[in-house]
Formats: C-alpha cells, structure tokens, sequence
C-alpha cells in the first residue's frame, strides 16, 4: 500500500482519490508515521433492507390519534373546551 506524506497529499489529493476509487487504497504519514488510511467509500446498497415501513402492519395507530390527549393539552394552556 501506497504511503505519502501530508504535503504530497494535499499537492496530489484528486489522483490518489482517483486511484483509491479504482481499489488502491494509500496512508497518509506525518514525519514518516502512518496517520490515516484513506480507502474507498462503500455506501449503503439502496435497494437493500431500509428503515421506512419497517413495523408494517406490527401496531395499529387509533382512528382518533390526532386529537388523543386534547383536552389535558387544552387544560394545559387554560382553555376550558377545545376547538371542535
């Protein structure tokens, strides 16, 4: 694996990325000891398992739930009756 110091990196940072996004991943060095590998981004496959609808059909929400709590919400801000 490829080892160059701060300053080439900076100098030469789109070829190395070009070179890590074909495979050739590179360490980065300061005074000659390794600080970072720098190696080749692998994204999560979008067609793969994701969290939306991840609970389909395990809970059931209340026909009602928009207006659940209504009345301790409106004595809370001293209404006596909420909006209809």
């Amino acid at each position: 694996m490829e080892t160059v110091n701060i300053h080439e990196a900076k100098t030469h940072l789109s070829r190395l990325l070009e070179q890590v996004r074909r495979g050739r991943p590179f360490v980065i060095a300061k005074a000659g000891r390794p600080i970072a590998k720098v190696v080749p981004y692998e994204a999560p496959d979008a067609a793969g398992e994701g969290r939306l609808g991840f609970l389909a059909g395990e809970i059931e929400v209340p026909e009602d739930f928009d207006r659940m709590g209504e009345k301790e919400i409106a004595a809370c801000f001293g209404l006596d009756d909420p909006a209809p």
